[in-house]
């Protein structure tokens, strides 16, 4: 089963992904990190995610 914070991390992750890669084409170091602090936050909400699965799993 799959919960709001996994999607919502794997889609921030995405956008970060994006946003990434459109500051590296266009040489704009700002979007650059802000693209790559966006994929490490939805890592982080995706995990948050994972675990709330395996623990209602447990129960």
């Amino acid at each position: 089963m799959v919960n709001k914070d996994q999607v919502k991390g794997i889609a921030k992750q995405a956008k970060g992904a994006v946003k990434e890669a459109a500051g590296k084409v266009s040489g704009n170091k700002r979007t650059e990190a802000e693209g790559t602090g966006d994929k490490a936050a939805g890592k982080v909400q995706k995990g948050y995610g994972d675990i709330k699965e395996k623990v209602k799993g447990a129960l």
